[in-house]
């Protein structure tokens, strides 16, 4: 297969090809870009399984989309029993991962685990659940960032700060948490790619944001003036739309390893997808093993 070095101008869903066979697994499929993606891969024909933490809104998707070729499951991101629980209970194969489910900007709090609850649900949960799963999955890692990622600032982080941030010890300010968990997303696929590589293991990592998508994500996060939901609702592409990225790095053929796909318009907050840069420090290796080691010892999840 060729590598690919572009994206034809204008992809759209409707250019995803048929996955009929195909199996994807998306974290945090309810609602948002997961249920968008969950949609589109379905009525391309694959069997798309999703996670939720509510039974009730997992088999409301289901009912909605597609009962033939969308099944949930329950996962907590932010509790490592429930992880465990659902590496061991999904025994079938999967060709695709989707890493999607996340929180943004809470206030501060801990995961049952004793995790700041952002690191620990977006960055952590998904890599124990990544690691346990790893032998399950045949073909490609979809992590989802965000371009929230370029105000983490941890250049120069030793290990121990690292460990300290995961664990919500010092200053907490939501939004730089949730910028150091996005970055995290991203040094995790670098990394898992240069692994992958190195071991064999015959899966790409692949990274993508949705730019500016109006989701539960973002009106779950507090807006803190009339302004800032104003400009939701002015500048905020659709769900929909914002799922682009995501499914172009999910389906589209000979991705380059730790490809990053964003959309094309102004300052990347919407458009079709293309592929992109992410923040020089997303790209430093000594940072991303540093950030894989204490991943492993906090998780417990050894990948060998």
């Amino acid at each position: 297969m060729s590598i690919v070095t572009t994206i034809p101008r204008g992809w759209n869903a409707s250019d995803i090809g048929d996955l009929t066979g195909k199996s994807f697994l998306i974290t945090g499929g309810t609602s948002g870009i997961g249920k968008e993606a969950a949609l589109e891969l379905a009525r391309a024909g694959a069997h798309v399984t999703i996670t939720a933490r509510d039974a009730a809104k997992g088999a409301a998707v289901v009912a909605e989309i597609a009962k033939e070729r969308v099944d949930f499951k329950l996962l907590d991101l932010a509790d490592l029993a429930s992880v465990k629980k659902f590496a061991k209970e999904f025994t079938k194969p999967v060709d695709v991962l989707i890493l999607n489910a996340g929180v943004m900007a809470t206030p501060f709090s801990l995961t049952k685990d004793g995790f700041e609850l952002q690191m620990g649900t977006n960055h952590l949960g998904h890599f124990a659940l990544t690691g346990l799963l790893r032998e399950k999955v045949s073909e490609r890692v979809v992590a989802v960032s965000s371009q929230m990622h370029r105000a983490a600032r941890i250049s120069g982080m030793s290990s121990d700060d690292l460990r300290n941030r995961s664990r919500g010890i010092g200053a907490y300010n939501p939004w730089s948490a949730y910028a150091l968990s996005k970055l995290a997303n991203l040094l995790f696929i670098h990394e898992f790619e240069r692994r992958s590589s190195r071991n064999n293991w015959n899966i790409e990592a692949v990274a993508a944001h949705p730019g500016y998508a109006a989701t539960n994500l973002i009106s779950g996060a507090s807006v803190q003036d009339r302004a800032g939901a104003l400009a939701n609702t002015l500048f905020a592409q659709s769900a929909g739309r914002g799922a682009l990225p995501t499914l172009c790095a999910a389906t589209y053929p000979g991705l380059y390893g730790a490809s990053y796909i964003g959309p094309d318009g102004f300052m990347e907050m919407r458009g079709n997808p293309k592929l992109t840069r992410a923040a020089a420090i997303a790209y430093d290796q000594q940072i991303a093993a540093q950030l894989w080691s204490v991943s492993e010892e906090l998780t417990g999840v050894n990948w060998g």
